[in-house]
Order: structure tokens, then C-alpha cells, then sequence
């Protein structure tokens, strides 16, 4: 009984030394997900919008027009758009504006604040056509990885009279 008892004593000596300082393993790895921004790099994007324009010592002028945007970056983009507005009993006035967008995405909100220079022709009302510029900021917050809503000013240069004024937009973006 004396060598059962030994031999089963050192058995449990090896076996607990065998496994001293081991850890087990479990096989279920935690995978940390990060979450994607919805503002991308070689975004195409399609807006469609309502405009208000405030001409200094002008009546207010409303209407609205579609664009199209293409970011390179998450940050640096081109943009198109048509807008068209107009007064009470005066003819629409059209516009054809190039833009450069540069925006800092805050991807943990869906928000997006942007600032906007460009230039374009507008012709209409009974007058030739003329050219002006903008400089300007908005804000865009995405609803989905696709949808998003927007809103910005822009401060206008004209050479013509009025020659500036302000010109504030606010609609949809499709982004693909």
C-alpha cells in the first residue's frame, strides 16, 4: 500500500509540474472592428438643392439646381452645378459655377464642414451674361454611407451690378 501511495504522489507531482506556468488558450479571438468613415477618397457625388440669393439693396431671389462633385480625397475635391432662381415678375437668371471643395471629415459624427471657392457665368433676366466668383462654407451630415444632407453660403463677387451677394443652398447629396 506504501509504493500505491508513493507512486500515485509522485504521479501527481510530475502531472502538476507538467502543466505549472501554461496558460490555456481559448481559441475565440476578439476582433476589434473599427468603424469606416462615410466621407471616401474617389467619391462621385450627385446634389440636389434649394438656393436663396441676397444681392446687396436687391429683392431676394429664390430657386435651386443640381450638381455633381468628385473627391480625389477624403479631403480635396471638384465640383459642377446649375442653378437657376429668380424674382416675382422678372425672368430666371442661370448659373454655371465650377467649384474646389476642401472638407475635414469628423467620421465618428457623420459630419463633414467644408469650405467652397469657385466662379462661373450667369446670364438671364434680359441682361449678357456675365462672370463672378465665391468663397464660402457649409456642412454636410451623412445619414447613410450614401445619403447625406447639406447646407452652405457663399459670398459672391460679380462684375456686374449688384456686384455682390449672398447665396445660401441647402438639399441632398448623393454620394457613390
Amino acid at each position: 500500500m506504501k509504493k500505491l501511495s508513493l507512486t500515485l504522489l509522485m504521479a501527481v507531482a510530475v502531472v502538476g509540474s507538467a502543466f505549472a506556468g501554461t496558460e490555456a488558450k481559448s481559441f475565440k479571438e476578439k476582433v476589434v472592428v473599427e468603424p469606416t468613415c462615410k466621407f471616401r477618397a474617389n467619391e462621385l457625388q450627385v446634389d440636389a438643392f434649394a438656393a436663396g440669393l441676397w444681392y446687396n439693396g436687391g429683392r431676394p431671389a429664390w430657386g435651386g439646381g443640381l450638381g455633381v462633385n468628385y473627391f480625389f480625397t477624403q479631403h480635396i475635391g471638384i465640383g459642377v452645378e446649375q442653378d437657376v432662381v429668380g424674382r416675382n415678375n422678372e425672368r430666371a437668371e442661370w448659373a454655371t459655377i465650377g467649384n474646389l471643395f476642401l472638407r475635414y471629415p469628423i467620421c465618428s459624427l457623420n459630419l463633414a464642414p467644408y469650405a467652397v471657392v469657385g466662379g462661373g457665368g450667369s446670364y438671364g433676366s434680359g441682361r449678357s451674361g456675365h462672370g463672378f466668383g465665391h468663397v464660402g462654407g457649409g456642412l454636410e451630415y451623412r445619414v447613410t454611407d450614401n445619403i447625406g444632407l447639406f447646407s452652405d453660403a457663399r459670398w459672391v463677387y460679380s462684375s456686374q451690378d449688384p456686384r455682390s451677394g449672398l447665396i445660401g443652398r441647402a438639399g441632398l447629396r448623393f454620394a457613390f
